[in-house]
């Protein structure tokens, strides 16, 4: 009975995260049009970690800079994003953080501005 009660739940949170992912999904999803993010640093300190993801995914995924990257204050960095809804954030590792929802027009420029 154990057995069939754990497999019962496994298949159950299998089709819960169906379409769901850990890593925060792709930024551009085949034959959608794009957008462009653009995350501005207005902290005093370095943006370590920016996280971005679909607002139908179940977590802000992994960090989207790449390993030792960071956003100084005052700098910028641009992300192409299929157009439609995000979950972005963005911090310092052991300091500020923001989060915000945002949905993103075809061919728009949306500026997010991380400040302390």
């Amino acid at each position: 009975m154990n057995k069939f009660l754990a497999l019962s739940v496994a298949a159950l949170a299998a089709v819960a995260l169906a379409g769901c992912s850990i890593s925060g999904g792709d930024l551009i999803r085949p034959g959608q049009p794009t957008a462009t993010l653009i995350i501005i640093n207005g902290s005093y300190g370095y943006l370590d970690a920016i996280v971005i993801s679909d607002c139908d995914n179940f977590t802000y995924g992994f960090n989207r800079l790449s390993d030792g990257d960071s956003i100084a204050p005052g700098d910028a960095r641009s992300f192409t994003l299929s157009a439609g809804c995000w979950d972005v954030g963005g911090g310092e590792f052991g300091g500020g953080e923001a989060y915000e929802r945002m949905t993103l027009s075809a061919g728009s420029v949306t500026r997010f501005t991380i400040t302390d």
